[in-house]
């Protein structure tokens, strides 16, 4: 009779442990040489920043991304104004008012092919900022007007298991 009940009692404490949460890393390399330039972590739901100032306007932009499952995740952006280059592109997310005269893309929830991009950081005036709940990088120091790949990358740390 006691096998009879262990069965589900089992099966209730495996449905119900804790899952780990898919850790994460931005990585940061020069794409012509792969050579590491920065590495920040991301936890599971973690955010991120990519910021910059409007080449022609000054103003600052800002593009928001989510650790996702392991999915590099655009989640909103943030556009003080119509400026050159900007907009919201019907069909993908949804414009709001940020009250100040610009406004949010919401609920863009795009995942970025491959978990990586390219971006070109501008000049010092532009200043092309990653930034984590805890770090900020300028990209445009580290790499100026030269190609990055910025990615996602699972954590290294190795799964540990109980003896």
């Amino acid at each position: 009779m006691g096998r009879l009940l262990a069965a589900p009692f089992l099966s209730l404490a495996l449905i119900s442990s804790p899952v780990p949460a898919l850790a994460g890393q931005l990585v940061v390399t020069l794409a012509a040489t792969g050579e590491e330039l920065a590495r920040m972590p991301v936890d599971e739901g973690a955010r991120w920043s990519v910021l910059w100032h409007h080449s022609v306007d000054g103003y600052e932009v800002e593009d928001i991304y989510e650790n996702a499952g392991g999915t590099m995740l655009l989640k909103r952006s943030h556009l003080p104004d119509f400026g050159a280059g900007l907009g919201h592109i019907p069909g993908r997310g949804r414009q709001i008012s940020d009250g100040e005269g610009g406004y949010w893309i919401e609920d863009i929830d795009e995942p970025v092919p491959g978990n990586a991009y390219i971006l070109r950081p501008g000049r010092a005036a532009v200043n092309h900022r990653l930034r984590t709940e805890g770090d900020e990088v300028s990209l445009t120091a580290l790499a100026e007007h030269q190609r990055v790949r910025i990615a996602l990358e699972p954590d290294a740390q190795e799964p540990t298991t109980a003896p």
